[in-house]
């Protein structure tokens, strides 16, 4: 299997995911703090996907 570094759009969603899950864990934005986990999930499965396909 050969890995390819992802689209920087694809990183920065990840990035992004990464930081509201945060956000939603420590209950700074409380309307998140439900999905944190999910949030957390999706953009790291987000970012292992994109590593594994080649151009996303």
């Amino acid at each position: 299997m050969k890995f390819s570094a992802p689209k920087v759009v694809t990183w920065w969603i990840s990035v992004i995911l990464g930081i509201l899950a945060l956000l939603g864990a420590f209950n700074v934005v409380p309307a998140i703090s439900a999905f944190a986990i999910w949030l957390a999930i999706v953009g790291l499965a987000l970012l292992a996907i994109a590593t594994i396909t080649k151009g996303l």
